[in-house]
């Protein structure tokens, strides 16, 4: 699941929309145009429901089918899997609990395990249920023995007992609280410990503390007959159908299936609307805050929040569906976006657009909506992959590793699973979980130097690392310069998208650019003139003039290069 839109996407100029209305959120003949060119135009959609609460009322907006093929129509009382979603409901479970004395946000989670399970400390310091409500706990994605059966439905096997057992065996890379790291793990093994402090099971706990008082009768993770001829049927990135996911261990983190109408009836609470003893646990959920490190978003409990508007929002996805969540406190508006296809944009711009319409929606015409070419296999000798064998940096923290078991190829991001890929030439490899696809570059010697990674439109080159990774972000390494040149910089930009300005600004001696509507972000320098991101891959070159001036800066990004002249 892909948490955060990506400021590289913003930073390569996509356009906003100008619609104006009485009401803070577009009309829902603008909300329907919207569905209909990401379903129709882009095809990266079967149906979409859009759930609306504001101060005027209530509005849902729909648009698609159940299944391909199946003529039903699509509304607000049709179930979705809502994926990471579920992890706000747990993190409400544990506020709610604190509400009532029977826990504590810093308490231990070794206090609520069996007395057998060793949970990794560092530093004299233990992970406590806040560690992992704001992914601080320094756990990974997911734990390294968790190898499914079946691919399609990857933690249906996954044991309490292998729980624990990675949980003891496991040494931290890093001190607990010290850095954010999006872990699913740490959102299942919140869920196991407040159910084994409830006395209950997850699906019991989610039940009788959140659900039935709220009356959200169509959220539940094991599904009725009456909700399951309402559930929609999840495809994946090609439109394929695809089977459910089960999640008997890490429930918390993904399980739950839910409805548009009662995900309103949910975020009616902190918004105002509903009176419920739940209220105070909502308003707890946001008393902590903490940077992410991604820029311009913090996380609260469970909750992320967009600093540049205060947004707050969580989304969700499973191998069939897409969701998103959120509100605005201050113009007590909420929405829910709701979609039965596993693209891998999903749905998180839609949403933050109906709530903040300076926000852009991905026009159709994306490069990242291009068809997904059809990619066939081939063979090639495992003598000749053991030449790719090796580690791959993104980032200092990002690897990816490739490795060989028998006649099967793989790849591994860090903090993900191990994957297979398929050869399609000797040098070129492809993803079926994904649109993905690994070009090995190679010397004179036939020795693999990097690996270059095609996704989304863009070209990510990774060189090939032996020993300990080098401090080097997408291949890009930063170098000191003299700070006076920054100043030379500092003043604003016209990009070619005539709603886009580029503001640069110099705060002692670090640079920044602001592409509006997205926050202002840090670049660093790898020359006097070219910085670049370290979050995303995506650079930056500055124009002069004969005294050193700027008259223009080039965007590098998503493989296109765009100039923006200087306007001030």
């Amino acid at each position: 699941m892909k948490l955060f839109m990506t400021f590289a996407a913003i930073f390569a100029g996509l356009s906003t929309s100008a619609a104006q209305s009485v009401s803070p959120v577009p009309f829902d003949e603008e909300i329907r145009k919207i569905l209909i060119q990401r379903i129709d135009e882009a095809k990266q959609g079967v149906g979409i429901v859009v759930g609306v609460i504001e101060p005027s009322g209530r509005r849902i907006v729909s648009y698609g089918a159940l299944a391909k093929g199946d003529k039903r129509p699509l509304d607000g009382n049709t179930v979705f899997e809502i994926g990471s979603i579920s992890k706000v409901f747990t993190s409400l479970l544990m506020s709610d609990m604190v509400q009532r004395g029977e826990l504590a946000l810093n308490d231990p989670i070794a206090k609520y395990l069996p007395d057998g399970v060793k949970v990794p400390e560092r530093g004299g310091r233990a992970i406590t249920l806040k560690d992992l409500s704001t992914h601080t706990s320094g756990l990974p994605r997911l734990p390294t023995n968790m190898s499914p059966k079946d691919p399609a439905n990857p933690y249906a096997d996954y044991s309490v007992e292998q729980m624990y057992q990675f949980l003891s065996g496991y040494v931290l890379t890093r001190d607990i609280g010290a850095k954010y790291e999006y872990s699913n793990l740490g959102g299942g093994l919140l869920g196991h410990v407040l159910a084994r402090r409830a006395g209950m099971d997850y699906e019991a706990l989610v039940r009788s503390r959140i659900t039935a008082p709220l009356k959200m009768s169509s959220t539940a993770i094991t599904l009725s007959p009456e909700l399951k001829s309402l559930l929609a049927t999840g495809h994946n990135e090609k439109l394929v159908p695809v089977p459910n996911w089960d999640f008997p261990t890490l429930a918390g983190a993904g399980a739950i299936r839910s409805t548009a109408n009662d995900l309103l009836d949910f975020i009616a609470v902190p918004l105002g609307y509903t009176t419920s003893p739940l209220a105070p646990s909502f308003d707890r959920m946001l008393s902590v805050r903490m940077p992410t490190g991604q820029p311009g978003v913090d996380v609260a409990l469970a909750w992320h929040i967009f600093t540049s508007d205060g947004l707050i929002w969580h989304n969700g996805g499973t191998r069939g569906y897409r969701s998103f969540m959120g509100y605005d406190p201050k113009t007590r508006v909420g929405v829910v976006v709701l979609s039965n296809t596993a693209t891998t944009l999903g749905v998180d711009d839609i949403g933050r657009h109906l709530l903040d319409k300076s926000a852009p929606v991905v026009p159709p015409d994306s490069p990242i909506f291009q068809p997904t070419k059809e990619r066939k296999g081939t063979t090639i000798e495992p003598k000749q992959f053991d030449v790719y064998v090796g580690r791959y940096q993104a980032t200092p923290e990002v690897l990816l590793t490739v490795s060989r078991d028998g006649m099967d190829f793989y790849a591994q991001l860090t903090g993900q699973q191990r994957v297979p890929v398929f050869p399609e030439s000797e040098r070129d490899f492809f993803f079926k979980v994904v649109d993905a696809q690994l070009t090995f570059q190679v010397d004179a010697q036939g020795r693999a130097t990097a690996v270059v990674l095609h996704q989304l439109g863009r070209d990510q080159r990774l060189p090939k690392i032996e020993g300990e990774p080098e401090q080097a972000w997408f291949g890009h390494k930063q170098n000191p310069i003299d700070p006076k040149i920054l100043d030379a910089y500092v003043g604003k930009y016209h990009q070619l998208n005539p709603d886009s300005i580029i503001t640069v600004t110099n705060e002692n001696g670090h640079l920044f650019m602001e592409v509006s509507p997205a926050p202002k972000i840090e670049v660093f320098p790898e020359t006097a003139r070219n910085f670049f991101l370290k979050v995303a891959d995506a650079q930056s070159t500055f124009e002069v003039d004969a005294q050193g001036r700027a008259t223009a800066v080039v965007l590098h990004s998503n493989g296109k290069d765009q100039r923006a002249p200087r306007i001030d």
